[in-house]
């Protein structure tokens, strides 16, 4: 892994990447997946390299991951409270950092090689949408503060949104196992307030975009925004939807 380059190394190879993290049911995929269609951006899911990380991982080095592993359904939050989950997170210690800039780089190494877009890497700009970053260290992977945006959605808009997500009992049977749904998401709820309020402390101190997403800005509108702050159309410029 490239854990001994300096990060302003690290930043400058990745200049072409731009960042959606923040909190759980803000719309970031939602948001890189428009980004995707109407610019033609690649989109790195963090959330789905997560697995091969946990492979990856070593308890030495990266011990809040590597707990993880072989833990089944809900076996993380039941019998815990939201601070003690909260503080568990691999994020919260910055164990997942250098697994982003590695598959990061494997994807420039991916691209030259195969070259078939008649893009150099240099021209080709990938989206990362991931929630398992703070600010504080996603700020030493950036040339400059425009790369980055934290979506943060309002407690309200959270709930209904993770009680329509685990409506479906299949799906909540997958995260939550046989605890009690209602039990885990209120639990699930107030590690995530926690979370924000963690993004936001860090994210005032980086000169970091902060945008709170509480359904009231169309999805569209938001698109529009993060196109021009990341570069994809027109100046970068203007206040974010919400603050």
């Amino acid at each position: 892994m490239n854990t001994q380059l300096p990060p302003d190394t690290t930043a400058e190879r990745l200049a072409q990447v731009r960042w959606i993290a923040g909190g759980t049911a803000a719309g970031k995929s939602t948001a890189a997946r428009a980004l995707a269609e109407q610019y033609g951006v690649e989109i790195f899911n963090g959330d789905r390299a997560e697995h091969s990380w946990l492979a990856r991982c070593t308890p030495q080095r990266h011990p809040h991951l590597a707990a993880l592993r072989g833990t089944p359904p809900g076996g993380g939050w039941e019998g815990r409270t939201p601070e003690q989950v909260f503080r568990s997170m691999a994020g919260l210690h910055g164990e997942t950092v250098d697994f982003l800039v590695d598959d990061l780089d494997d994807l420039d190494e991916l691209c030259e090689r195969c070259g078939r877009c008649g893009r150099g890497t240099a021209e080709r700009l990938v989206v990362v949408d991931y929630f398992g970053i703070l600010p504080d260290h996603l700020a030493p992977l950036l040339t400059r503060p425009e790369q980055a945006v934290f979506l943060l959605p309002t407690p309200e808009f959270r709930a209904e949104a993770l009680r329509a997500r685990y409506a479906d009992r299949q799906r909540a049977r997958a995260t939550w196992g046989s605890g009690d749904p209602s039990d885990l998401l209120a639990l699930r709820l107030a590690r995530d307030a926690l979370w924000d309020r963690e993004v936001r402390r860090q994210a005032e101190r980086h000169g970091l975009d902060v945008v709170t997403v509480d359904g009231s800005v169309p999805a569209a509108e938001r698109t529009r925004w993060l196109a021009a702050r990341f570069g994809l159309a027109g100046p970068g410029g203007g206040q974010p939807p919400h603050r």
